[in-house]
């Protein structure tokens, strides 16, 4: 019970949030209210000022979450070193993914992981990209894959690879059977583009802007998958990631046309909670995806 306390009590303090820390624990805001009353019942002091928004810690509650934050490591430390003293590999890795990452990827990693490791369990969970920071600085997710990573203070960024990104186009497109296409055989092209408040729609913006190339946007997606679905549907082109088509390229639902821009890339990373404890099934779980 006293780390579960701790857990709460550091995420609230990290969150600043009643409710965003009782989320992270997977219980009611009630309860955790009254966790924390009881917390601070033992303390004999309050821990949280209640008079500031967003909530806020007294002088007393930023002692105990540091206290917080050396116990669970200190737990973590221990239960990492207590799997190394098991021969085989038996934990879990809890990864939390962005869905183009995780659709393209996770199973090609899953199975590779559990030929190396066959009693270990790779756990993922498809998110979006600020819930994939979330579940990585809450400690939901060991590991998270993320595009045009952030760097925020609680977090690791570990550079993964630069993706290409090139032309998606349907087999029957003018432009589909181009070896290359240069930026401005987009102009006035039917577009199908992500939402604007994703990052790679500002990318590509970016692109056409420099460019000087002027799109007819037809459709928005949140998702590369709606993204894909919508162009071998016929409804315009776009520009993706190459990795994340490779199933449709199969199927001959969409073709792949390079792009005159080598500098046309989505970088990918992998994050974690800095100064993160991996126990040895995370730790060799690492060691393959950036081998």
């Amino acid at each position: 019970m006293f780390f579960d306390d701790c857990k709460l009590f550091r995420d609230v303090a990290h969150t600043r949030s009643l409710s965003k820390g009782a989320q992270l624990n997977n219980i009611s805001q009630p309860a955790a209210t009254q966790r924390i009353h009881e917390m601070e019942r033992r303390a004999g002091t309050e821990l949280l000022d209640r008079s500031t928004r967003p909530l806020g810690l007294t002088a007393a509650g930023r002692i105990f979450a540091d206290l917080c934050r050396d116990v669970l490591r200190r737990e973590e430390d221990f239960t990492s070193q207590l799997e190394d003293l098991v021969e085989s590999l038996e934990g879990t890795v809890r990864v939390a993914s962005i869905y183009s990452i995780g659709l393209s990827e996770m199973t090609r990693l899953r199975e590779e992981f559990q030929r190396l490791f066959p009693k270990a369990t790779l756990h993922v969970e498809l998110l979006r990209p600020d819930k994939v920071y979330e579940a990585v600085e809450g400690d939901q997710a060991d590991l998270g894959f993320i595009s045009y990573p952030e760097h925020r203070r609680d977090v690791t960024v570990i550079p993964w690879r630069d993706e290409r990104m090139t032309l998606a186009a349907f087999p029957g497109h003018r432009l589909a059977s181009r070896t290359m296409v240069e930026p401005a055989d987009l102009n006035g092209e039917a577009f199908i583009a992500f939402d604007e408040e994703v990052i790679i729609r500002k990318e590509l913006d970016r692109f056409f802007r420099e460019n000087d190339v002027e799109v007819s946007i037809t459709m928005q997606f949140d998702n590369i998958q709606s993204i894909k679905e919508a162009v071998a549907q016929g409804g315009g082109v776009s520009i993706l990631p190459e990795r994340t088509m490779q199933a449709e390229i199969e199927q001959k639902r969409l073709v792949s046309i390079p792009l005159h821009a080598p500098r046309l890339l989505r970088p990918v990373a992998i994050i974690h909670r800095r100064k993160k404890k991996f126990n040895r099934t995370g730790r060799e779980f690492l060691k393959l995806v950036t081998a």
